[in-house]
């Protein structure tokens, strides 16, 4: 089983969208006690972060996958059961 990062690439990417849409689409600036664009420009930070620990732990992950496998030439034949010939029937004249 691969290791997974805590927040993974599509995570990332879709807080990276909804914190652009937050900050750049929006043009209410307030609504009750929420500042739209720092919300946006928070999870615009958090999104850029994720995805690139993301990316590295996902390339230190594999790298060392790759380094790990070692390969074994050898292969064991293991005969399950032997076959046999049919033998031939006689023909009856």
């Amino acid at each position: 089983m691969t290791p997974v990062a805590p927040i993974g690439i599509g995570t990332s990417i879709v807080l990276i969208a909804v914190g652009a849409i937050l900050k750049y689409a929006i043009t209410a600036d307030e609504v009750l006690f929420l500042d739209i664009p720092v919300t946006g420009t928070i999870l615009l930070v958090i999104g850029i972060l994720g995805l690139v620990l993301a990316i590295t732990y996902t390339i230190m992950v594999t790298s060392r996958s790759r380094r790990d496998v070692a390969y074994d030439d050898r292969r064991e034949v293991v005969r399950e059961r032997e076959y046999e010939e049919p033998t031939r029937r006689r023909e009856r004249y």
